[in-house]
Protein backbone atom coordinates (compact mmCIF):
# COMPACT_ATOMS: atom_id res chain seq x y z
CA UNK A 1 0.00 0.00 0.00
CA UNK A 2 2.86 2.29 0.80
CA UNK A 3 4.43 1.61 -2.59
CA UNK A 4 1.12 2.41 -4.30
CA UNK A 5 0.95 5.72 -2.46
CA UNK A 6 4.55 6.53 -3.43
CA UNK A 7 3.85 5.63 -7.05
CA UNK A 8 0.71 7.76 -7.07
CA UNK A 9 2.55 10.70 -5.49
CA UNK A 10 5.34 10.35 -8.06
CA UNK A 11 2.84 10.32 -10.92
CA UNK A 12 1.22 13.44 -9.50
CA UNK A 13 4.59 15.20 -9.33
CA UNK A 14 5.36 14.24 -12.92
CA UNK A 15 1.93 15.43 -14.03
CA UNK A 16 2.36 18.72 -12.22
CA UNK A 17 5.80 19.21 -13.78
CA UNK A 18 4.46 18.46 -17.25
CA UNK A 19 1.57 20.86 -16.77
CA UNK A 20 4.02 23.62 -15.86
CA UNK A 21 6.62 22.84 -18.53
CA UNK A 22 4.16 21.95 -21.26
CA UNK A 23 3.03 25.45 -22.33
CA UNK A 24 6.59 26.82 -22.34
CA UNK A 25 7.88 23.79 -24.24
CA UNK A 26 5.10 24.09 -26.80
CA UNK A 27 5.80 27.79 -27.26
CA UNK A 28 9.52 27.07 -27.69
CA UNK A 29 8.72 24.35 -30.20
CA UNK A 30 6.51 26.64 -32.26
CA UNK A 31 8.67 29.77 -32.01
CA UNK A 32 12.13 28.26 -32.41
CA UNK A 33 12.24 24.66 -33.56
CA UNK A 34 9.60 24.94 -36.27
CA UNK A 35 11.17 27.98 -38.02
CA UNK A 36 14.59 26.34 -37.85
CA UNK A 37 13.18 23.17 -39.39
CA UNK A 38 11.62 25.21 -42.20
CA UNK A 39 14.89 27.08 -42.68
CA UNK A 40 16.84 23.84 -42.92
CA UNK A 41 14.34 22.50 -45.42
CA UNK A 42 14.78 25.65 -47.50
CA UNK A 43 18.57 25.17 -47.49
CA UNK A 44 18.10 21.89 -49.36
CA UNK A 45 16.16 23.50 -52.21
CA UNK A 46 17.52 24.74 -55.51
CA UNK A 47 17.72 28.34 -56.65
CA UNK A 48 16.37 29.52 -59.98
CA UNK A 49 16.67 33.16 -61.16
CA UNK A 50 13.08 33.20 -62.37
CA UNK A 51 11.28 30.97 -59.85
CA UNK A 52 13.68 31.88 -56.98
CA UNK A 53 13.27 28.58 -55.11
CA UNK A 54 12.60 25.11 -56.49
CA UNK A 55 11.67 22.32 -54.10
CA UNK A 56 14.41 19.67 -53.96
CA UNK A 57 16.58 17.63 -51.64
CA UNK A 58 20.13 18.54 -52.53
CA UNK A 59 23.32 19.49 -50.72
CA UNK A 60 24.63 21.65 -53.56
CA UNK A 61 24.27 24.85 -51.51
CA UNK A 62 26.50 23.47 -48.76
CA UNK A 63 28.96 22.17 -51.34
CA UNK A 64 29.03 25.59 -52.98
CA UNK A 65 29.87 27.27 -49.69
CA UNK A 66 32.70 24.94 -48.69
CA UNK A 67 34.13 24.66 -52.20
CA UNK A 68 34.50 28.41 -52.70
CA UNK A 69 37.56 30.05 -51.01
CA UNK A 70 35.67 33.35 -50.81
CA UNK A 71 33.07 31.97 -48.40
CA UNK A 72 35.76 30.17 -46.41
CA UNK A 73 37.60 33.48 -46.00
CA UNK A 74 34.40 35.18 -44.84
CA UNK A 75 33.84 32.47 -42.23
CA UNK A 76 37.46 32.63 -41.03
CA UNK A 77 37.31 36.44 -40.87
CA UNK A 78 34.13 36.25 -38.77
CA UNK A 79 35.72 33.78 -36.35
CA UNK A 80 38.93 35.81 -36.11
CA UNK A 81 37.13 39.08 -35.41
CA UNK A 82 34.88 37.37 -32.85
CA UNK A 83 37.84 35.89 -30.98
CA UNK A 84 39.70 39.21 -30.94
CA UNK A 85 36.63 41.10 -29.73
CA UNK A 86 35.93 38.51 -27.02
CA UNK A 87 39.51 38.58 -25.71
CA UNK A 88 39.65 42.39 -25.66
CA UNK A 89 36.24 42.65 -23.96
CA UNK A 90 37.39 40.23 -21.24
CA UNK A 91 40.67 42.09 -20.73
CA UNK A 92 38.87 45.43 -20.45
CA UNK A 93 35.78 44.12 -18.69
CA UNK A 94 37.36 42.07 -15.89
CA UNK A 95 38.91 44.98 -13.95
CA UNK A 96 35.88 47.21 -14.59
CA UNK A 97 33.44 44.54 -13.41
CA UNK A 98 35.61 43.70 -10.41
CA UNK A 99 35.79 47.32 -9.36
CA UNK A 100 32.03 47.78 -9.77
CA UNK A 101 31.30 44.63 -7.78
CA UNK A 102 33.58 45.49 -4.87
CA UNK A 103 33.02 49.25 -4.62
CA UNK A 104 31.05 50.46 -1.61
CA UNK A 105 30.82 54.05 -2.79
CA UNK A 106 27.46 55.80 -2.86
CA UNK A 107 28.17 56.45 -6.54
CA UNK A 108 27.95 52.75 -7.40
CA UNK A 109 24.44 53.08 -8.79
CA UNK A 110 25.52 56.02 -10.93
CA UNK A 111 28.47 54.00 -12.26
CA UNK A 112 26.19 51.11 -13.17
CA UNK A 113 23.83 53.53 -14.93
CA UNK A 114 26.76 54.94 -16.90
CA UNK A 115 27.67 51.40 -17.92
CA UNK A 116 24.10 50.63 -19.00
CA UNK A 117 23.52 54.00 -20.68
CA UNK A 118 25.08 53.04 -24.06
CA UNK A 119 22.58 50.19 -24.33
CA UNK A 120 19.77 52.77 -24.62
CA UNK A 121 21.24 53.87 -27.95
CA UNK A 122 20.83 51.56 -30.93
CA UNK A 123 23.88 49.84 -32.35
CA UNK A 124 23.32 51.50 -35.73
CA UNK A 125 23.37 54.97 -34.13
CA UNK A 126 26.55 54.21 -32.22
CA UNK A 127 28.13 52.80 -35.37
CA UNK A 128 27.31 56.04 -37.16
CA UNK A 129 29.33 57.86 -34.50
CA UNK A 130 32.29 55.58 -35.16
CA UNK A 131 31.93 56.32 -38.88
CA UNK A 132 32.31 60.03 -38.18
CA UNK A 133 35.37 59.31 -36.05
CA UNK A 134 37.09 56.96 -38.52
CA UNK A 135 36.11 58.60 -41.83
CA UNK A 136 38.56 60.40 -44.07
CA UNK A 137 38.83 63.95 -42.74
CA UNK A 138 37.31 62.86 -39.44
CA UNK A 139 38.69 63.44 -35.96
CA UNK A 140 41.10 60.49 -35.98
CA UNK A 141 42.33 61.28 -39.48
CA UNK A 142 42.85 64.94 -38.57
CA UNK A 143 44.81 64.18 -35.38
CA UNK A 144 46.86 61.13 -36.37
CA UNK A 145 46.53 60.77 -40.13
CA UNK A 146 45.02 57.30 -39.72
CA UNK A 147 42.08 56.42 -41.91
CA UNK A 148 40.59 53.25 -40.45
CA UNK A 149 37.27 53.44 -42.28
CA UNK A 150 36.32 50.30 -44.19
CA UNK A 151 39.02 48.26 -42.43
CA UNK A 152 39.04 45.42 -39.92
CA UNK A 153 40.33 47.51 -36.97
CA UNK A 154 37.34 49.84 -37.32
CA UNK A 155 34.94 46.88 -37.25
CA UNK A 156 36.67 45.43 -34.19
CA UNK A 157 36.55 48.76 -32.33
CA UNK A 158 32.87 49.25 -33.17
CA UNK A 159 31.85 45.77 -32.02
CA UNK A 160 33.90 46.09 -28.82
CA UNK A 161 32.04 49.30 -27.97
CA UNK A 162 28.73 47.46 -28.39
CA UNK A 163 29.65 44.22 -26.58
CA UNK A 164 31.68 45.63 -23.69
CA UNK A 165 28.67 46.72 -21.54
CA UNK A 166 27.15 43.23 -21.82
CA UNK A 167 30.45 41.68 -20.78
CA UNK A 168 30.95 44.02 -17.82
CA UNK A 169 27.41 43.58 -16.49
CA UNK A 170 27.66 39.79 -16.77
CA UNK A 171 31.02 39.71 -14.99
CA UNK A 172 29.82 42.11 -12.30
CA UNK A 173 27.00 39.77 -11.32
CA UNK A 174 29.51 36.90 -11.20
CA UNK A 175 31.91 38.76 -8.88
CA UNK A 176 29.09 39.96 -6.64
CA UNK A 177 28.15 36.32 -6.07
CA UNK A 178 31.60 35.57 -4.61
CA UNK A 179 31.86 36.18 -0.85
CA UNK A 180 34.40 38.97 -0.15
CA UNK A 181 35.35 37.19 3.08
CA UNK A 182 37.24 34.64 0.98
CA UNK A 183 39.62 37.38 -0.14
CA UNK A 184 39.92 38.61 3.44
CA UNK A 185 40.80 35.09 4.55
CA UNK A 186 43.45 34.85 1.82
CA UNK A 187 44.86 38.24 2.86
CA UNK A 188 44.99 37.14 6.51
CA UNK A 189 47.15 34.20 5.42
CA UNK A 190 49.62 36.53 3.76
CA UNK A 191 48.41 36.42 0.15
CA UNK A 192 48.83 39.59 -1.88
CA UNK A 193 45.65 40.96 -3.52
CA UNK A 194 46.81 39.84 -6.96
CA UNK A 195 47.55 36.33 -5.72
CA UNK A 196 44.27 36.13 -3.82
CA UNK A 197 42.44 37.10 -6.99
CA UNK A 198 44.37 34.60 -9.10
CA UNK A 199 44.19 31.66 -6.68
CA UNK A 200 40.82 32.20 -4.98
CA UNK A 201 38.51 34.48 -6.95
CA UNK A 202 39.40 33.54 -10.51
CA UNK A 203 38.74 29.79 -10.16
CA UNK A 204 35.35 30.53 -8.59
CA UNK A 205 34.50 33.08 -11.28
CA UNK A 206 35.74 31.00 -14.21
CA UNK A 207 32.34 29.50 -15.16
CA UNK A 208 30.79 32.98 -15.12
CA UNK A 209 33.69 34.38 -17.13
CA UNK A 210 33.09 31.62 -19.66
CA UNK A 211 29.42 32.64 -19.89
CA UNK A 212 30.42 36.28 -20.49
CA UNK A 213 32.89 35.16 -23.17
CA UNK A 214 30.28 32.99 -24.89
CA UNK A 215 27.75 35.84 -24.83
CA UNK A 216 30.27 38.25 -26.34
CA UNK A 217 31.38 35.70 -28.93
CA UNK A 218 27.83 34.92 -30.06
CA UNK A 219 26.95 38.61 -30.35
CA UNK A 220 30.03 39.21 -32.48
CA UNK A 221 29.51 36.19 -34.72
CA UNK A 222 26.04 37.50 -35.55
CA UNK A 223 26.94 41.20 -35.80
CA UNK A 224 25.34 42.85 -38.82
CA UNK A 225 25.13 46.66 -38.75
CA UNK A 226 28.67 47.33 -37.52
CA UNK A 227 30.51 45.17 -40.10
CA UNK A 228 28.23 46.48 -42.84
CA UNK A 229 28.72 50.18 -42.03
CA UNK A 230 32.31 50.22 -40.78
CA UNK A 231 33.67 47.43 -42.96
CA UNK A 232 32.21 48.58 -46.25
CA UNK A 233 31.71 46.42 -49.33
CA UNK A 234 35.25 44.96 -49.28
CA UNK A 235 35.11 43.62 -45.72
CA UNK A 236 32.77 40.68 -45.35
CA UNK A 237 31.40 38.87 -42.32
CA UNK A 238 28.77 36.16 -42.18
CA UNK A 239 25.73 38.21 -41.16
CA UNK A 240 26.09 40.84 -43.94
CA UNK A 241 26.79 37.99 -46.37
CA UNK A 242 23.56 36.33 -45.27
CA UNK A 243 21.66 39.57 -45.85
CA UNK A 244 23.22 39.92 -49.30
CA UNK A 245 22.24 36.38 -50.30
CA UNK A 246 18.69 36.81 -49.03
CA UNK A 247 17.92 40.42 -49.93
CA UNK A 248 20.09 41.40 -52.87
CA UNK A 249 20.65 38.13 -54.70
CA UNK A 250 17.24 36.66 -53.72
CA UNK A 251 18.93 33.28 -53.33
CA UNK A 252 16.86 32.04 -50.44
CA UNK A 253 18.19 28.45 -50.37
CA UNK A 254 21.81 29.66 -50.22
CA UNK A 255 20.90 32.26 -47.59
CA UNK A 256 19.36 29.50 -45.47
CA UNK A 257 22.56 27.49 -45.93
CA UNK A 258 24.69 30.41 -44.73
CA UNK A 259 22.41 30.82 -41.72
CA UNK A 260 22.79 27.18 -40.72
CA UNK A 261 26.55 27.18 -41.21
CA UNK A 262 26.77 30.30 -39.04
CA UNK A 263 24.67 28.72 -36.29
CA UNK A 264 26.56 25.42 -36.43
CA UNK A 265 29.96 27.14 -36.30
CA UNK A 266 28.90 29.26 -33.34
CA UNK A 267 27.58 26.24 -31.44
CA UNK A 268 30.64 24.11 -32.16
CA UNK A 269 33.12 26.80 -31.12
CA UNK A 270 31.08 27.53 -27.98
CA UNK A 271 31.06 23.84 -27.04
CA UNK A 272 34.80 23.61 -27.70
CA UNK A 273 35.45 26.63 -25.47
CA UNK A 274 33.40 25.02 -22.69
CA UNK A 275 35.65 21.95 -22.78
CA UNK A 276 38.71 24.14 -22.27
CA UNK A 277 37.47 24.95 -18.76
CA UNK A 278 38.75 22.41 -16.23
CA UNK A 279 35.99 20.08 -15.15
CA UNK A 280 36.35 20.99 -11.48
CA UNK A 281 35.53 24.64 -12.25
CA UNK A 282 32.31 24.01 -14.15
CA UNK A 283 29.15 25.01 -12.34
Amino acid sequence: MTRDHERTARHREVGAALSLLGPASLLMLLALVAPLALLFRASLNRFDPTELMISALTAENYLRFFADPFYWNVLITTIRVSIIVTVVCLILGLPMAWRLARTTSRWKSALVVLMVLPLFVGSTTRTAGWMILFARGGLLDSLTGLNLMFAEPAVIAGIIAINLPFTVLTLQSVFEGIDPRLEEAAASMGAAPSRAFRRVVLPLALPGIAIAAVLCFILCMNAFATPLLLGGPHFQMMAPLLFWAFGSDNNWPFAATIAFILMATTLLLTAAANHLIPRRYRG
